[in-house]
C-alpha cells in the first residue's frame, strides 16, 4: 500500500518535471544543482509511507553501528533497508536470512552516495515466520523456568501394564501406535483418549485427554500425531499444553510429526520420540528382548537354585557325620548320668531327713504342751480382773442395790426434774421389772438432800 501523509488515505503521489518547476523554487530556465535535486527528491520520497512484504537476503548488524542494515527481495527486485537501533530493539524480531518480513517505512536518499534506502519504522514476521517467533519466545520462557531441563525428566517404566494414548482417533498415528504395542507388548492395557490434534481448541482437548488416561490408571502417557505443516503442529506449541505435560504425575512421551519436527511439547516431555511409532517403541519392550530377558533370568534362577541345593546337601552330609546323629543317646548321655546320680543321692538322703524332721516335730510338740499353761496364765488373770470391773460397773447390779432408772415415753433417760412436768407419764426401771408411773408432784432438793420447794399436782 502506498500513501501520502497518512497511510490510510490510499492516494499515490505523482511527481513530474512540471511539478518540480511549478514548485516556485526555480524557474523553467534555471537548472538545479545536484544537491538541490537530491534534496527535492529526498523530500518527495520521505513524504510517502509504504508497507511491503519481502524476503531477507542480507543482514549486517554490527556493534557500534547506529542502525541495522539489511536487504529484502522478491522474485524480480531487491531493496536495501536500514532501521535505527532503538526501533530494531523495540520490534522484538531477530533478523536472519530467509525470513519473510512485513516492513513499514519510507524511502529516503543518501545524498552523499546518491543511494536510495528504505527507512524502516517497524518489522513483523510474516506467515510462518511470525508463528516461529511466537514459538521461540514461548520456548525461551519455559526454558528460563527450567521446564525443559533434562534433569527434571523422569525415567520411563520398563514394563508398563497400563499405557495412555492421546491422539486423533481417525489418524494414521493411532493405528501405528496400537499395531506396534500389540506386536511388541500385547499384555499391556491401552487407554485411548480420542482428541482433535489441529485447530484452536486442540490444546484444551489434548490436556483433557491426558487427564482422563491418567485418572484411568495409566503409568505412562503417549501424546502423538502424524506429520503436517508448521501451522498444523501449532497446538503442540501451546504454552498451557506444555505446562500440563510438565505437571503430569506420570511420565509423558511425545511423538509429534516426523523426525525433523520439534515442538515445545517435545521439549518439556520426559521423552521425545521422532515419530508416533518410535513413541510406542519407547514404552514397550520388544518380544525378542523379552525372550532374551526371560531366558537370562531363567538361567540365573536355575543356577542359583542349583547352588543352594548343593550347599544344603553338603550341610546335611556334614551333619550326618556327627556323633549325635549316629547315636541318638549321645545327645543326652551327660544329662542322663547326672539325673541318675541325683536320684541316688536323693534316695540316700530322704530317710535321714524324714527321721530328723520327726524328732524335731516331737520335741516342738512337747515344748508347746509344757509351755501352754504359762502362756495362758497372764491373759486369764487379766480377763478375771476386767470381768470383775465390768461387774462392778454393771447398771443391773446398781439397780439390785435399790436404785432405779427413769425414762420418758420415748425411752430417753430422765436425769433432772427439769426434764419432767406434772402429769407426765414416765417409766421407772427396777432390778426385777418396770413401773409405769405418772408424775404427781415435783420436789427440788439442795446439796444436802433437803427439800427446797414442794410442788403438788
Amino acid at each position: 500500500m502506498v500513501s501520502r501523509g497518512c497511510p490510510t488515505t490510499g492516494v499515490s503521489p505523482t511527481v513530474t518535471q512540471n511539478n518540480i518547476y511549478e514548485s516556485g523554487e526555480n524557474s523553467a530556465s534555471t537548472a538545479l544543482s545536484v544537491s538541490a535535486a537530491m534534496a527535492l527528491a529526498k523530500r518527495s520520497l520521505e513524504s510517502v509511507t509504504v508497507r511491503m512484504l519481502g524476503e531477507v537476503s542480507e543482514v549486517s548488524i554490527k556493534a557500534g553501528y547506529k542502525a541495522a542494515y539489511f536487504t529484502v527481495k522478491d522474485s524480480s527486485a531487491s531493496l536495501p533497508c536500514m532501521m535505527w537501533n532503538n526501533r530494531y530493539r523495540a520490534c522484538g524480531v531477530q533478523l536472519t536470512v530467509g525470513q519473510m518480513v512485513e516492513l513499514e517505512g519510507r524511502f529516503t536518499l543518501y545524498a552523499a552516495k546518491g543511494r536510495m534506502n528504505f527507512d524502516v519504522f517497524s518489522i513483523t514476521l510474516a506467515g510462518e515466520g511470525n508463528l516461529r517467533l511466537k514459538v521461540a519466545n514461548i520456548a525461551k520462557k519455559l526454558q528460563a523456568e527450567g521446564l525443559t531441563d533434562p534433569a527434571r525428566k523422569r525415567p520411563l517404566p520398563l514394563y508398563p501394564e497400563k499405557i495412555g494414548l492421546v491422539t486423533s482417533p481417525r489418524s494414521a498415528a493411532v493405528h501405528d501406535v496400537l499395531r506396534t504395542l500389540r506386536r511388541r507388548f500385547p499384555v499391556a492395557t491401552i487407554y485411548l483418549a480420542g482428541v482433535p490434534v489441529e485447530g484452536a481448541q486442540a490444546p484444551v482437548g489434548i490436556i483433557d485427554g491426558m487427564r482422563c488416561v491418567v485418572n484411568a490408571g495409566s503409568q505412562v502417557v503417549l501424546v502423538v500425531r502424524g506429520g503436517g505443516s508448521f501451522e498444523d503442529m501449532m497446538p503442540f506449541n501451546d504454552e498451557n499444553l506444555a505446562r500440563a505435560i510438565a505437571a503430569c504425575p506420570v511420565p509423558v512421551v511425545t511423538g509429534i510429526g516426523h523426525e525433523v519436527d520439534t515442538a515445545i511439547a517435545d521439549m518439556v516431555s520426559d521423552f521425545r520420540a521422532s515419530t508416533p511409532t518410535a513413541a510406542a517403541e519407547a514404552v514397550s519392550p520388544s518380544r525378542e528382548s523379552l525372550d532374551v530377558l526371560f531366558q537370562s533370568q531363567a538361567d540365573a534362577l536355575a543356577t542359583g537354585v542349583r547352588r543352594i541345593i548343593a550347599a544344603q546337601k553338603a550341610f546335611v552330609e556334614r551333619a550326618s557325620d556327627r556323633p549325635a546323629f549316629r547315636d541318638p543317646a549321645f545327645l543326652f548321655a551327660s544329662e542322663a548320668q547326672a539325673l541318675d546320680t541325683s536320684i541316688e543321692r536323693l534316695n540316700r538322703a530322704m530317710p535321714a531327713v524324714l527321721e530328723k524332721n520327726a524328732i524335731f516335730i516331737a520335741t516342738a510338740r512337747q515344748r508347746l504342751v509344757a509351755s501352754g499353761p504359762h502362756i495362758t496364765e497372764k491373759p486369764q488373770a487379766e480377763l478375771s480382773r476386767n470381768a470383775a470391773r465390768l461387774d462392778d460397773l454393771s447398771p443391773i447390779k446398781t439397780l439390785a442395790r435399790g436404785y432405779s432408772v427413769t425414762r420418758d415415753e420415748n425411752g430417753k433417760i430422765i436425769s433432772s426434774i427439769n426434764q419432767t412436768e406434772i402429769g407426765q407419764r414416765v417409766i421407772v426401771s427396777l432390778a426385777d421389772g418396770r413401773l409405769d408411773c405418772k408424775v404427781g408432784g415435783i420436789d427440788e432438793i439442795d446439796l444436802f438432800g433437803r427439800n427446797k420447794e414442794i410442788n403438788h399436782g
